[in-house]
């Protein structure tokens, strides 16, 4: 008997070494990789120069505390500050850390102007903001909260797409709008443009902060650094992870200046976020993702994705319900059990891809996907469709 909480449905599948787009378990079996770890192995399994950076960095100073300067942090900041919307970031370890502090960020902002009931903020149906008690209360789903006691109070939610309804939920304690451009867990729903630009007008009209959780779809994912790039935007706060340590633990909450002026000392931290061996994984991500090429790379790699998948669908009409999502971040909402189409995918033809809410098949391939690589999930994809296919009409035939 395992001595770990039995928090995760685990296969008994276990992974010894990864190269590029593979993965092989214990038994030396190779495995296509189209989850990611959960979008978090952007550049693939083993990349050179992020294993030369962390072994390079694991030589000098592991970790020292946030009460002193650690320059490799300074240096992370700097770039991602000269490579977006905003003026200041505060590390972390996690996605759901960064969207704490993103949500304390936007609430304090408020009391520091002088308008501490200005803390109300409305998120969205189908969102997910990771697990600690603020994030399960911001995406409000009603699985995650069961047998946690009250939901921590704040928090209002409208459907995505309904601009009414968010005109609605505002009032004069609302300090802030939270929604994920792409959502990943919630079934690979993309929003709009139009919706993501109308909820920024909203935010200008009446004075409130738009909040943006990128976690899963931000760092390339969709073929722009940021996704809310796609709607021409420019958010007040944006809290990352995933894809910015390449598998290292790291997150980061990304804000204006005049948002996070009022973070002074004592007001939040963390002791391990932005560390020395974290950033420098951190430079290392980004000195891959910056390069001339590597978002073009993606674009390219997320169109011909979506191709193939309108392919897939006209083939397989009975299976292929809806495509949905944007990128590298893809959806297949699907007739046949998704549970079963993801074990079949992995046992059967050693694909790995994971599920998502309302039946949705999620494919989060690293960033390095080459078309072959593409060509050959979707032929695998199809292969377990046409054994359901087949199935269903030789249990119809003995009927």
């Amino acid at each position: 008997m395992s001595a770990l909480y039995g928090t995760y449905a685990r296969s008994g599948l276990a992974f010894e070494r990864g190269e590029g787009m593979r993965l092989y378990d214990q038994h030396g079996r190779e495995y296509l990789d189209f989850h990611s770890g959960v979008a978090v192995n952007a550049l693939g399994h083993g990349d050179p120069h992020l294993v030369g950076a962390l072994k390079a960095a694991a030589d000098k100073v592991w970790h020292t505390a946030n009460t002193f300067t650690i320059p490799e942090q300074e240096r992370l900041a700097r770039r991602l500050v000269d490579a977006t919307f905003a003026d200041a970031v505060f590390f972390t370890n996690s996605g759901a850390e960064a969207l704490e502090c993103a949500i304390k960020t936007a609430r304090h902002h408020f009391f520091a102007k002088g308008q501490p009931d200005r803390y109300e903020i409305i998120a969205f149906t189908g969102s997910f903001h990771g697990r600690t008690l603020g994030t399960i209360a911001a995406a409000g789903n009603p699985d995650y909260l069961e047998g946690f006691g009250p939901p921590v109070p704040g928090f209002k939610h409208a459907h995505p797409g309904d601009l009414e309804a968010v005109k609605a939920l505002i009032t004069p304690q609302t300090c802030a709008i939270l929604i994920e451009p792409v959502q990943g867990e919630g079934g690979a729903t993309a929003m709009s443009n139009e919706f993501l630009q109308g909820l920024r007008a909203l935010c200008d009209a009446h004075g409130m902060l738009l909040i943006l959780d990128e976690v899963q779809c931000g760092f390339g994912r969709t073929g722009r650094f940021f996704a809310f790039e796609w709607a021409g935007i420019t958010p007040d706060i944006v809290a990352v992870a995933k894809a910015i340590g390449g598998g290292f633990p790291l997150g980061a909450c990304l804000a204006r200046g005049e948002v996070a002026a009022s973070m002074v000392p004592g007001t939040h931290g963390s002791t391990y976020g932005g560390n020395p061996l974290a950033s420098a994984v951190g430079n290392a991500v980004l000195d891959r993702i910056l390069a001339p090429g590597f978002i073009e790379h993606v674009e390219a790699m997320g169109q011909r994705l979506a191709w193939h998948l309108q392919q897939l669908a006209q083939k397989y009409p009975e299976q292929v319900l809806e495509l949905r999502g944007k990128g590298l971040l893809a959806g297949i909402r699907i007739a046949p059990p998704v549970r079963d189409v993801v074990t079949r995918l992995r046992d059967d033809h050693g694909l790995l891809a994971m599920s998502a809410g309302d039946n949705v098949l999620r494919l989060l391939p690293p960033l390095i996907v080459t078309e072959a690589d593409i060509e050959e999930a979707i032929g695998r994809i199809g292969a377990v469709f046409e054994a359901i296919g087949t199935g269903s009409t030789a249990a119809a035939t003995a009927e």
